[in-house]
């Protein structure tokens, strides 16, 4: 299939493309050309997407059995391409994500789930129902929480700042609710099981890791990965609403019950995780958080100090 990565050189993109070019496919990136493609020789179509004027002009005589759609956010970011390409495409894979689900009291989520009007996630709802509503032959995916090597959100790394420099790691609450994680591997594996499948053709997956798992475990886990003893982690409990941090971020996820099942996925896609959290984290820990030196890098812990302080 000749197909068409939305930018392709950061995170998702690299290890998705990298899977398609493996499976054979013909790959086609539009990104701003600010990252080396992740293959040799792949063809690079430079633009950037929210100049919609440039976008059309780039991409009105190119033709595409799929488009996979990674980096958009609005509506007004993806109804370009479909207005491009409708009626052209056998497949739009669009990457949504689980932030659009409405708070319950019931869980995991699952794909019909209730979606929170006011979610700052509302504009990938916004354009699932759009795709819907045009008959574009779309498939979403709803990744929870991503990591592993290259993730520029401070997520696991967040942990590792701590753990390796035998800090204490401060998470909100009683450190026992349950979020959920997914590898970016398995994420884009999901995503390439989409094509050809006709199964696949109008649906919406949650994408993530096989459990969820406590704050706390996860920090022990982290430290797991980092080759440090979990039981000597010395993790911090505090309330977060005594604390007013301001534009400052404490605590790198949401405080609250979070996560999904991947029963739909596995079924549909025929696909499985292939990382167990602590080996996933590991795979982070070692070919990106060692690597980068980020180990030996100055970082800034004024939020923990402040609730350390006030112990």
């Amino acid at each position: 299939m000749r197909i068409l990565v939305m930018g392709g050189t950061r995170f998702i993109g690299v290890y998705l493309t990298q899977i398609l070019v493996e499976q054979g496919h013909e790959v086609v990136l539009f990104n701003r050309g600010n990252q080396p493609a992740p293959v040799d020789g792949i063809e690079q179509i430079q633009g950037d997407r929210k100049d919609i004027t440039q976008l059309k002009a780039k991409l009105a005589d190119a033709y595409f059995d799929v488009v996979f759609d990674n980096n958009g956010r609005e509506l007004s970011d993806t109804q370009p391409l479909v207005e491009i390409f409708q009626d052209k495409l056998q497949h739009f894979v669009y990457v949504s994500s689980a932030g659009v689900y409405q708070k319950s009291e019931q869980m995991p989520h699952i794909e019909g789930d209730a979606v929170d009007p006011n979610s700052r996630h509302k504009g990938k709802f916004a354009t699932e129902a759009y795709l819907k509503a045009q008959g574009v032959p779309f498939t979403s995916v709803r990744p929870v929480y991503i990591y592993g090597p290259q993730n520029y959100n401070d997520l696991e790394a967040w942990f590792f700042d701590r753990i390796v420099r035998d800090r204490p790691v401060p998470i909100p609450g009683d450190g026992m609710a349950l979020t959920q994680l997914g590898h970016v591997q398995d994420l884009a594996q999901a995503m390439a099981a989409v094509l050809g499948n006709a199964n696949a053709i109008g649906q919406i997956y949650n994408i993530s890791g096989e459990k969820a798992v406590t704050f706390d475990g996860l920090a022990r886990a982290c430290a797991e990965a980092a080759g440090r003893s979990p039981e000597s982690l010395q993790i911090v409990h505090y309330d977060p609403k005594q604390f007013d941090f301001g534009k400052g971020k404490a605590f790198p996820m949401r405080v609250q019950h979070f996560f999904t099942s991947i029963h739909k996925a596995k079924t549909d896609l025929n696909w499985q995780p292939t990382f167990d959290l602590v080996s996933g984290l590991k795979d982070s820990f070692q070919h990106d958080y060692l690597a980068s030196n980020r180990d030996r890098a100055e970082i800034d812990f004024s939020t923990d100090e402040e609730i350390l302080q006030q112990r």
